[in-house]
């Protein structure tokens, strides 16, 4: 309340017209603004296989993912987030997805689950904690507070107040702590891998409830046609990704790095294998989360 909540640190010496966008634009779906990213399948496969060859298993999902935690280590302004009109700069770094948890009866279940990163973690350090997670949710008696949330508010009688009332919470910056870490879309990044299921890259749209402020949807690999330097036609295969962000949170500028240093670490995903040299904190708030793998020697 009154503007300090336990998830975020109020913005100061804001920018006055990015200070008053979210008076303009009060909801995310206001604010939505998509772009794209056409990665190279053929690089990232070779990467994966050579790493494969190591005995070190490394995915899509968690190059794309280790690849904007090291954006957000560079460029902090990607972690902030709205809240009841204001800005603020988030106390840690986590990344929510979905994850398909097959049954015995031949069946599937969609669990939802958020991981928290450092933003020193290397590849290494993502996938550990990705598969981590994986594996526990995966289980067929895997049950996390995400679930157990989900399964109480199964019934309109008790969804509605309930529900009603978080956001109310949530606005103020009173919502419970238990709430907050079960709820998957309070974070820094929602990320859906289509790949997975055969479809196409999507370009979700950012929820209003909580306070993530971008969207990630992996899609299908496609296969192209296209001219090399000398005009020659040459096979190409990209790793399409639609992404979707909350302008409000951040100048152009920011966004504009943002989509250089995408392509930076994952047209050379190598340089993921190291820390990076410096951290930059936003607002001067350090958060660190314990590591889950000893770091390997790139």
């Amino acid at each position: 309340m009154f503007g300090k909540r336990s998830d975020g640190v109020l913005v100061k010496d804001l920018d006055p017209i990015i200070a008053l966008t979210p008076y303009l634009m009060p909801q995310r779906n206001d604010a939505m603004v998509m772009t794209d990213y056409d990665l190279d399948f053929s690089l990232l496969t070779r990467y994966i296989a050579k790493k494969s060859a190591e005995g070190i298993k490394i995915t899509f999902l968690e190059l794309v993912i280790a690849a904007y935690v090291r954006m957000v280590a560079e460029v902090p302004q990607l972690n902030r987030f709205v809240a009841n009109k204001r800005i603020y700069a988030r106390k840690y770094l986590a990344v929510s997805f979905a994850i398909l948890q097959p049954l015995a009866n031949g069946g599937v279940n969609e669990n939802t689950t958020k991981v928290y990163f450092d933003p020193t973690d290397t590849i290494y350090d993502v996938a550990a904690r990705m598969q981590k997670t994986i594996s526990e949710c995966r289980k067929e008696d895997a049950d996390n507070l995400t679930m157990v949330l989900a399964r109480i508010l199964t019934k309109p009688i008790l969804a509605n107040p309930i529900v009603a009332l978080v956001r109310l919470l949530d606005r103020y910056g009173l919502m419970p702590k238990i709430i907050h870490e079960a709820s998957p879309f309070h974070t820094s990044l929602f990320i859906t891998n289509n790949a997975s299921i055969g479809l196409p890259r999507v370009y979700h749209h950012i929820y209003n409830f909580g306070t993530c402020s971008q969207f990630f949807g992996l899609g299908n690999q496609i296969r192209s046609i296209d001219l090399d330097r000398e005009g020659k036609p040459v096979r190409k295969r990209t790793l399409p990704v639609g992404a979707v962000i909350d302008e409000r949170v951040a100048e152009g500028y920011v966004y504009s790095k943002m989509t250089g240093l995408m392509s930076k670490y994952l047209s050379h995903p190598e340089l993921l294998e190291v820390p990076p040299e410096k951290v930059v904190w936003d607002q001067g708030y350090e958060y660190h989360v314990p590591k889950v793998t000893e770091e390997k020697k790139a």
